[in-house]
């Protein structure tokens, strides 16, 4: 790569008085821009030194890729006479001048507080919906399975108590998970749970303390009135933390902090949050009744772009009520939203599918089908960032198909009755007599978004594949950089990466940064780590290590070219918490050590460890697969390259 012609070509695109600040990381270039109506978009796309853009929390990434960045960078800094700056320092230029959006600042509270759990409730979901294929009448017969199989009602009945415990002591994730978020112990945040949903509380029965009649409710299946007890318990417990002396502390302030959290939440905060949250349940289910389909079929405009804005983060809170007040209350109307999503979901995986058979280019295809792949399984931040929003017209396609879809969806009252995987495995989760409008509505959503993604696609080719001029000169260099790759791949062999760390293999979609999720540096796999030592995951020369520590790029004597990147945005701690025991240009073998990091001080930070092992010359093999095993130690087989 020239280095510095790429960062001519990035400055000239985003304009020298129009860049405030720049950073880099180990894969991109992080930037503050004055104005982002001024970048030349389309200049930075057929860059082929730029792996992808994005913007993200005030800041224009550029991907350029391990080994290349910091060059790249440096010569951005020399040509523009910027100051150099860590990405701690960019983002607090990011930030200023920021104003404070008290709804997103909500949202993205909801967001951190239910991510973490979303796979307790989608596992609790799918149970659900297993036993509702169990016991529902009219689906296999005029009789449930359970009837017409007597022996499989024991299995039945144990389906259902595994899954209705995640909806039931709900309370008890959540208080796990917003004391975390909210910097309180945990385990004082899961006893907060613990106390609202034991069984000893009986709605209708009170305590006479001083006086007063103190409801005894139980808060089973409610999330607005823990996430109100667990804030006060941890605004108690830094205080109490700051004022005892450290001889009582240990034993004092766990004692009075969930004493008298306990006290507040069943005299005042329960019951007020309580009423809120059926308030808000109740307004949704009565907009629902009041428009009808024609609502359904508004939301299914919209909700795509809510998930741009991460605005839907905040609908599990809602849903959750919605199925319990449908499943256990037998009121309301089911979970109509998870339908919604679902129609939105598969349009913009069709789109995704059109563009994949429309488009010629190589790169873009592979990343079409694959996003295709995810949306139609409900991920589609692939699709969305990497393909749909790049177009733009697949994106608007894929909102007419699934406005469509939801309109039909809520003329015809499909609902679900468990959470799940809003997309083509969705009807796991819908109420059984509805399955089969679901599924027609679903095909209805993908039919309508690739029809017409695809015909306007045909009749505006220009915008998929423009049509680029080369005079003789650079048709010469484009021969002789094919000749290149073709010489780079005669020399690449087969090879397996192994995991260089251990804990739990993931794919690389699941990841919370679009770079890797979107698999823009390339394929391979993700690790959630349980320990914090480090491996080499191939034998070769280390080409990336950085003075942070947090990232490294190994050349392998196969040919691979593998880029190990420890946790999302780690960049930003400047190596604190990390120890790295290799050199640049230094050949490793593998299962060699390269260094660890302390887990518990990073999440403790406020930052994810996942680690991603990616094979950043993708493009040169036949295929990268992760090798699906869930739990590796370090040395088990991970990733399979194969050459062409």
């Amino acid at each position: 790569m020239d280095h510095k012609k790429v960062a001519t070509d990035v400055i000239k695109a985003l304009r020298q008085d129009n860049i405030v600040a720049a950073a880099h990381c180990a894969t991109r270039l992080r930037l503050v821009l004055k104005d982002d109506e001024k970048i030349d978009q389309a200049a930075l796309e057929n860059n082929p030194g730029v792996k992808g853009t994005f913007k993200t929390n005030g800041q224009f990434q550029i991907i350029i890729g391990p080994g290349d960045v910091n060059n790249v960078y440096d010569e951005l800094i020399k040509q523009t006479g910027l100051s150099e700056a860590t990405t701690e320092e960019l983002k607090k230029v990011a930030e200023t001048g920021k104003k404070f959006n008290p709804v997103m600042a909500f949202i993205k509270l909801l967001s951190d507080i239910f991510v973490p759990i979303i796979p307790a409730l989608v596992a609790g979901g799918l149970l659900m919906a297993l036993n509702n294929f169990l016991t529902s009448e009219g689906l296999f017969g005029t009789k449930a399975l359970v009837v017409t199989y007597p022996a499989i009602k024991g299995i039945s009945d144990m389906i259902q108590v595994m899954s209705a415990a995640p909806f039931i002591f709900m309370p008890i994730l959540v208080g796990i998970s917003a004391a975390s978020r909210f910097g309180a112990n945990r385990f004082l945040g899961a006893a907060v749970g613990m106390i609202m949903t034991t069984p000893g509380l009986v709605d209708g029965k009170y305590w006479d303390i001083l006086g007063m009649h103190v409801s005894q409710n139980n808060y089973q299946y409610q999330v607005i009135p823990v996430l109100a007890a667990v804030y006060i318990l941890s605004i108690l417990e830094k205080w109490l933390h700051k004022k005892l002396p450290a001889a009582v502390d240990f034993t004092f302030t766990p004692l009075i902090s969930l004493m008298v959290t306990g006290f507040l939440t069943f005299i005042i905060v329960g019951p007020v949050m309580r009423g809120l949250s059926d308030a808000i349940t109740t307004g949704i289910v009565w907009l629902y009744d009041t428009l009808g389909f024609v609502g359904t079929g508004i939301f299914g405009l919209v909700y795509s772009p809510i998930v741009l804005t991460g605005l839907h983060q905040a609908f599990p809170a809602i849903e959750t009520q919605l199925i319990a007040a449908f499943t256990q209350n037998h009121t309301g109307y089911g979970d109509f939203i998870f339908v919604v999503a679902s129609m939105a979901n598969v349009a913009q995986g069709a789109a995704c599918f059109a563009i994949f058979m429309l488009t010629k280019d190589k790169k873009m295809k592979g990343l079409a089908s694959s996003a295709t792949v995810s949306a139609c399984l409900g991920i589609t931040e692939p699709a969305l960032f990497g393909v749909n929003l790049k177009y733009r017209f697949p994106f608007f396609c894929a909102l007419i198909g699934s406005g469509i879809a939801s309109a039909i969806a809520g003329l015809t009252h499909v609902i679900a009755v468990s959470l799940g995987s809003a997309a083509s495995l969705g009807f796991l989760s819908i109420n059984a007599k509805s399955i089969p409008i679901y599924i027609a509505c679903e095909l209805i959503s993908f039919a309508i978004a690739f029809i017409l993604t695809f015909l306007y696609g045909k009749s505006h080719r220009q915008l998929i594949d423009p049509v680029a001029v080369v005079n003789a000169t650079e048709q010469i260099e484009a021969e002789k950089k094919a000749t290149e790759v073709a010489q780079r791949q005669i020399n690449l062999k087969d090879e397996i990466v192994v995991a260089p760390i251990s804990g739990e293999a993931v794919s690389l979609t699941t990841v919370n940064d679009k770079v890797f999720s979107a698999k823009l540096m390339g394929d391979g796999a993700a690790i959630v780590p349980n320990s914090g030592d480090v491996f080499a995951p191939v034998s070769g020369e280390i080409t990336v290590a950085y003075e942070t520590k947090h990232a490294y790029g190994i050349k392998s004597d196969n040919g691979a070219e593998v880029l190990l990147h420890l946790g999302i945005d780690t960049v930003e701690l400047k190596g604190k918490n990390f120890n790295s025991e290799v050199v640049q240009g230094q050949h490793i073998e593998q299962g060699q050590r390269l260094g660890s990091f302390d887990i518990a001080a990073i999440k403790a930070a406020g930052y994810d460890p996942t680690v991603m092992v990616v094979v950043t010359n993708t493009a040169d093999y036949a295929s990268v697969d992760r090798i699906k095993i869930q739990n590796v130690a370090m040395g088990d087989k991970l990733i399979a390259v194969t050459s062409h």
